[in-house]
């Protein structure tokens, strides 16, 4: 595991430490962090550096949960080793080295998965089977603008992933809204549609809370589903069924089944799915474009759209 920050500690180390299949060595240049989660996790493996990791033993698997910045060398690194490798969404901030290094996985024959919980969260995996036509997904930042790539590719990412993950055929059309102040992004809409459905994807950085919800119509029913951990069902009435005291955040945040599905992926040595992480990449780097040229629609001299005109 290269990289020790929050998310392998909350989400990954919790999970993988309890499995007695796994030898886990630990990756940090940060001595204070490395002893720190080996005590935490009885974790006797500690290196310095990827370096040091891979001169001292070899290895089937890796987890990168380093920052963005550093993920496209560290990727390359494990990829040219032929390391199937698990890494934080994105594989990269930039189109332009995704598909360098999907290329690179699928030319080496090497495993490469990107860590999108949704699409293993049992809440979102139940909404798979409905026949939706509006598929609706806000996921909310209180007082967070900031510079659109940063935004788009270490958030809004998995708003993009999920949309695609449940929409029920192609996407043929695409419509992108940005609202930037002083070159900060402060709010993002995206509508993908295509035949039979529509969905769309909203985020305001400068909300009143961090908030998310999944909305998917159809058939006379609405399923919803808030902070991955509310589950509600309209059909003429409503019915709220919460997340049971005794199951695990790791288990209904999806971490769980993502990672046994990674290490199934190691083990059957499963090819990169290109189309996927190139898909929801290239339409955050559309989102980013957008922000970055400050597209707006030109409204003629006199008219206004809230009254018709």
């Amino acid at each position: 595991m290269v990289g020790l920050g929050d998310i392998a500690r909350k989400a990954y180390l919790p999970v993988l430490s309890q499995r007695g299949d796994l030898d886990i060595h630990l990756t940090t240049r940060n001595k204070v962090v490395l002893d720190e989660v080996g005590r935490e996790f009885r974790i006797v493996n500690r290196h310095a550096s990827v370096a040091d990791a891979l001169s001292a033993t070899s290895f089937g698997a890796a987890f990168v949960h380093a920052a963005t910045p550093a993920h496209g060398e560290l990727v390359r690194l494990l990829i040219e080793q032929g390391i199937a490798t698990f890494v934080d969404k994105p594989l990269a901030d930039s189109f332009s080295e995704t598909e360098a290094l999907v290329t690179l996985a699928a030319a080496r024959g090497t495993p490469l998965v990107l860590g999108f919980n949704r699409r293993f969260a049992p809440d979102y995996v139940a909404l798979r089977a409905v026949d939706a036509n509006l598929i609706v997904m806000e996921k909310h930042r209180h007082r967070q603008p900031d510079l659109p790539r940063r935004v788009v590719f270490d958030d809004f990412i998995h708003v993009v992933d999920t949309l695609l993950s449940l929409s029920p055929a192609p996407v043929r059309r695409r419509t992108i809204e940005t609202h930037v102040v002083d070159d900060m992004l402060h709010g993002i809409t995206l509508t993908l549609a295509g035949d039979g459905f529509t969905a769309i994807g909203m985020m305001h950085r400068n909300s009143g809370l961090d908030e998310e919800r999944l909305d998917v119509i159809g058939g006379g029913m609405r399923h919803s589903v808030r902070n991955l951990a509310e589950r509600v069902e309209a059909q003429g009435t409503q019915s709220v069924k919460r997340r049971p005291d005794w199951i695990s955040v790791g288990r209904q945040r999806g971490f769980e089944a993502m990672c046994d599905d990674f290490l199934i992926a190691v083990r059957a040595r499963r090819p990169v799915d290109a189309a996927a992480i190139l898909a929801t990449h290239a339409i955050c780097e559309a989102i980013v474009r957008h922000a970055e040229t400050h597209i707006r629609e030109e409204v003629p001299a006199g008219a206004d759209y809230r009254d018709g005109a």
